[in-house]
């Protein structure tokens, strides 16, 4: 595990990940614009119901705004992790791997999130995402505070 973590990564392989994680906030954000449009359109609510933030979507604009806004909580940690880690050049290949890893796991949330919403296997996709980006920040403030 040493030798992973002293290879340096690239720039581009270091933000592909960021880059897919923000594609799929911008879906999420796409998505739930058209399904609310179609509720207004089917008249399913009004402006004036919603106009004060209040909770009147039909259940699937809800599940879907949900699930974007969902995208704004735990993934701000990953994208300071990155943010750090690049400049100060401790973006190796664990971080690169492990930033797959919770992709992958934001992924697997969402499409829960926005299917089925079982709660106990979104909870589980969701708290493997954490258990990674932990991982992610011990790694990274070892290397920062020990100067590995």
């Amino acid at each position: 595990m040493r030798a992973l973590g002293k290879i340096l990564m690239s720039v581009q392989m270091v933000l592909l990940p960021v880059f897919v994680q923000i594609g799929l906030t911008f879906f999420l954000l796409l998505w739930m614009a058209t399904a609310r449009t179609k509720a207004l359109k089917a008249r399913e609510t009004s402006l004036k119901d919603i106009a004060l933030r209040q909770p009147n979507w039909p259940e699937k604009a809800t599940q879907i705004a949900n699930c974007f806004s969902n995208q704004f909580e735990v993934p701000v940690l990953f994208y300071i992790l990155i943010a750090l880690a690049l400049p100060l050049r401790h973006a190796d290949l664990f971080i690169v791997l492990m930033s797959w890893v919770f992709v992958v796991t934001r992924f697997l949330h969402a499409g829960i999130f926005v299917t089925s919403n079982d709660v106990r296997t979104r909870s589980l996709a969701w708290f493997a995402g954490v258990l990674v980006l932990l991982a992610m920040w011990l790694y990274f403030a070892l290397k920062m505070l020990l100067l590995i």
